[in-house]
């Protein structure tokens, strides 16, 4: 019969007789079978007898793996190569692009050397105008046939062409520029580095060659007159023509004959006519072009009949039927001014009036 820490059936065969006596009194925690390593040897290591009983494994390493060096590189040289192309993308930045000059402008009213002829009836005077071939609106301002330049496209041309006639058609023909209740029409199509100067126009105006109203647009002073007739007469054409490879220039050049009465009066009131002749230099740049957008940098305005004595800058104050021009020559221009402008003053030919 077996001691009494042996098992039921005896103590195995083969197995340490009571050897292990010595051991019960270690205990192994679960910390330490956790920390424990394990490693099985191969074949060709347990045949060696000079083999170390024990192999360590190897320690891990700490650190960034090849393979995450390697991400960190492809991201490193996608997010410079977004930068690069964000600095230099292919529309150009606010901060490359050229320096827009101020515009130029004048404005020459035209004096009557008589009475105003006027009529009752707006087509009367038409027929017997210089404007009686004239096309109604923006019919009077046909696109020409586009052709490419040396940097320009067929396509951009046209383009050009047809942001120029917008610009005259907003600026000219339009019943709510025309009177001074809006500006924003034509506002919205200039470029943005022109804002200001158009703005400040607006706000402060002036005779000086670059602050006048009217050399943006036609603005009849409405308590003065009113149109008679929304059919507004107009002729013009236009030209392209390329300055640099980055520049396309177009020139317009266009007449505008509006019906009016007095401000306040009937329907039946006599109608006169008032002609508006503009010749604009418009300037794109393929950024232009792609954003709808203008630059104005030249305009030239005659107007009549008008009086010289009248400022004509903030609005044009046309003379009705009937009327005649006061007496007195333009503002006075003062040469010791830094920057003034030169005050000119016109006579309207009479076969520029209708035949009534």
């Amino acid at each position: 019969m077996g001691g009494p820490g042996d098992p039921p059936e005896g103590t195995p065969e083969g197995g340490p007789a009571g050897g292990e006596d010595e051991y019960r009194s270690v205990v192994f925690d679960e910390s330490f079978v956790r920390a424990a390593r394990l490693q099985e040897y191969s074949a060709q290591e347990r045949m060696t007898d000079h083999a170390p009983a024990v192999r360590r494994r190897p320690p891990l390493r700490r650190g960034l793996t090849r393979q995450a060096l390697i991400l960190l590189l492809l991201i490193a040289v996608a997010f410079a190569t977004a930068v690069y192309m964000g600095v230099r993308h292919p529309y150009g930045s606010p901060q490359a692009r050229r320096t827009v000059e101020p515009l130029r402008m004048t404005v020459i009213p035209l004096v009557p050397r008589g009475r105003v002829p006027g009529a009752t009836e707006a087509e009367s005077l038409y027929a017997h105008s210089p404007a009686a071939h004239f096309e109604v609106g923006a019919a009077g301002i046909p696109l020409p046939a586009s052709r490419a330049t040396a940097h320009f496209s067929d396509s951009q041309v046209t383009a050009a062409l047809s942001i120029a006639r917008n610009y005259l058609v907003r600026s000219s023909l339009d019943p709510e520029v025309l009177t001074g209740r809006l500006v924003r029409p034509v506002r919205a199509l200039l470029d943005s580095d022109q804002l200001a100067q158009f703005d400040r126009a607006f706000d402060h105006p002036a005779a000086d060659g670059r602050h006048a109203p009217t050399g943006w647009l036609v603005r009849i002073d409405p308590s003065r007159a009113r149109l008679a007739d929304d059919r507004i007469r107009a002729q013009g054409t236009l030209r392209a023509a390329e300055t640099d490879a980055a520049t396309l220039e177009i020139s317009a050049d266009t007449i505008f004959v509006y019906a009016l009465r007095q401000a306040g009066a009937a329907a039946d009131a006599a109608v006169s006519l008032f002609t508006v002749r503009r010749e604009l230099a418009f300037r794109f740049t393929r950024d232009d072009l792609r954003v709808g957008q203008v630059r104005l940098a030249g305009s030239a305005t005659q107007a009549g009949p008008l009086s010289c004595a009248e400022d004509a800058a903030s609005y044009l104050r046309p003379l009705l039927s009937g009327q005649t021009a006061r007496s007195g020559g333009p503002a006075g221009t003062d040469p010791y001014a830094p920057g003034s402008t030169t005050a000119l003053c016109g006579t309207l030919a009479t076969e520029a009036q209708p035949k009534v």
